[in-house]
């Protein structure tokens, strides 16, 4: 089959031509691509992958977009699961009866989410919401233990909320602070490790376990100073501009902001700046933007309450807003605050310099009042500094899970659990000494003693895994016998 002799030039072959191209007075590298030159078709079919795409030649928006604020994500975690044991005899000229050799097999990584001060937001991890950790290496002979699998550090943010499907977990705040969201399982041990008296030369060895596997719901809450409260299009972000060197999203119209905005103010004691969006009456219920950014003020020391005094009625758009953050979080209620009234510009000249229920009168357009309130922010962040402690992380630790699970399925019962699973899958069920060893340690786990109160009677069958057994209490003064597998 013939092909176009363009197709077979190099990849630098086209860097070289498109840059010719760009370089002459008419050219463009758009209007390179936007021509569909033949170099161009006769690649496509080459190039791996989906065909070239900007948003500047088809119009579509980029699968990436680091650019939005992510403050809730869902994530799936998986540790890694620990290497399985070897069953090794050692096997040497003129030494014979090596006995066991088989090494243990390695713990695999944990899961660890920990704070980085370098992040702001969640969207590193919405865009990666599946993350494993290394397995543990398997055992070997000459007692060689397998490696343990390296742990997956995931970086947040400060101040992230971390919940499973179990409820609350983290509070993580303060730099390097963390915790393991999944453990790794544990590595098998080798037969060498196995061997007793009882059993010198164990033939078997253990499987490793496998690692904790969740799903977790992580939610950013801001760790500011201040926090700039208020009805839509109040002039919240004007008010940020002129405080801080931030560059916000500013119009004439409600809603402009739809996720907050940071800044950083301050000569000699710096303080953090929120701009949170626009609360609407019912926030607190989720109405608007809601419970989603309602969140975000609830770790700033100071609430700045901005009202917009060209319209009007600041006293019921104050109530309004007090009334949803102390729906939200009664504690806020209490919180050091400042009402500030905006828009000062836009009143009848000459404008009012005080309004019944405003601490201070400003305008962002003309800087009107902005020294004397950033003066007074200062002040009341470093009174808050001083009263408040230091935040400290809270990490909830919840006692471990059941090893077994005792159920019962028609007329018969099943007992499932990693640990006792593992323990049969090990156990060569053609062998009286392993079959008898198993019943001591299923007896020992109080195996015996939960099926007994699950109700069933003797001779029922038990399931465990792939194998059934006949139902024994050891009261009837014999062991279990296998019934099946």
């Amino acid at each position: 089959m013939l092909e176009p002799r363009m197709s077979r030039l190099s990849w630098l072959e086209l860097l070289m031509l498109s840059a010719s191209y760009v370089a002459s007075p008419e050219g463009s590298l758009a209007e390179f691509l936007k021509r569909g030159s033949p170099l161009m078709v006769g690649l496509e079919s080459k190039m791996p992958g989906p065909p070239f795409c900007c948003t500047t030649t088809c119009g579509r928006p980029p699968s990436h977009n680091p650019g939005m604020f992510a403050d809730e994500v869902t994530i799936h975690v998986q540790a890694g699961q620990g290497g399985a044991g070897s069953a090794s005899l050692r096997r040497e000229p003129y030494k014979p009866r090596g006995g066991p050799d088989g090494g243990t097999g390695g713990s695999g990584g944990d899961v660890i989410l920990r704070v980085d001060p370098s992040l702001f937001d969640l969207s590193p991890l919405r865009d990666r919401p599946q993350h494993r950790a290394t397995n543990g290496r398997p055992g070997s002979g000459n007692n060689r233990h397998g490696a343990n699998g390296a742990d997956l550090v995931l970086a947040v943010p400060d101040g992230t909320v971390v919940y499973d499907e179990r409820g609350f977990v983290a509070d993580l705040v303060g730099e390097g602070t963390s915790a393991v969201a999944a453990r790794g399982g544990r590595g098998g041990r080798g037969n060498a490790a196995l061997a007793s008296a009882r059993d010198r030369v164990p033939r078997v060895a253990e499987q490793g376990e496998p690692g904790e596997e969740r799903d977790l719901r992580l939610e950013l809450r801001l760790v500011g100073d201040v926090a700039l409260v208020g009805l839509p299009n109040a002039g919240k972000s004007t008010l940020l501009s002129r405080l801080t060197a931030a560059r916000p999203k500013i119009a004439a119209y409600p809603f402009t902001t739809l996720e907050p905005n940071l800044g950083v103010a301050g000569d000699e004691e710096r303080f953090v700046v929120a701009d949170v969006p626009g609360l609407v009456e019912g926030a607190h219920r989720g109405k608007g933007l809601g419970l989603g950014f309602l969140r975000h003020i609830s770790r700033c020391r100071v609430l700045l309450y901005v009202v917009d005094l060209a319209e009007g009625r600041p006293a019921e758009d104050l109530a309004t807003v007090r009334g949803e953050v102390g729906a939200f979080d009664p504690t806020l209620a209490g919180r050091r605050s400042l009402v500030v009234g905006t828009k000062a510009d836009l009143l009848p000249d000459p404008g009012p310099t005080s309004v019944d229920g405003v601490d201070l009168v400003v305008s962002g357009e003309t800087g009107q009042g902005i020294d004397e309130l950033r003066g007074r922010i200062a002040s009341m962040v470093a009174e808050a500094r001083a009263d408040a402690p230091p935040p400290t992380p809270y990490i909830v630790l919840r006692p471990g899970r059941d090893p077994f699970v005792v159920s019962r399925e028609g007329e018969r019962f099943r007992v499932s659990g990693q640990r006792v699973e593992r323990w049969v899958a090990e156990t060569d069920l053609d062998d009286p000494r392993q079959v008898t060893d198993l019943q001591r340690r299923l007896v020992r786990a109080g195996v015996e003693r939960r099926l007994a109160e699950a109700g069933p009677r003797r001779g029922d069958e038990v399931l465990i895994g792939n194998a059934a057994f006949e139902f024994i209490p050891e009261t009837d003064g014999r062991g279990g016998d296998r019934g099946g597998g």
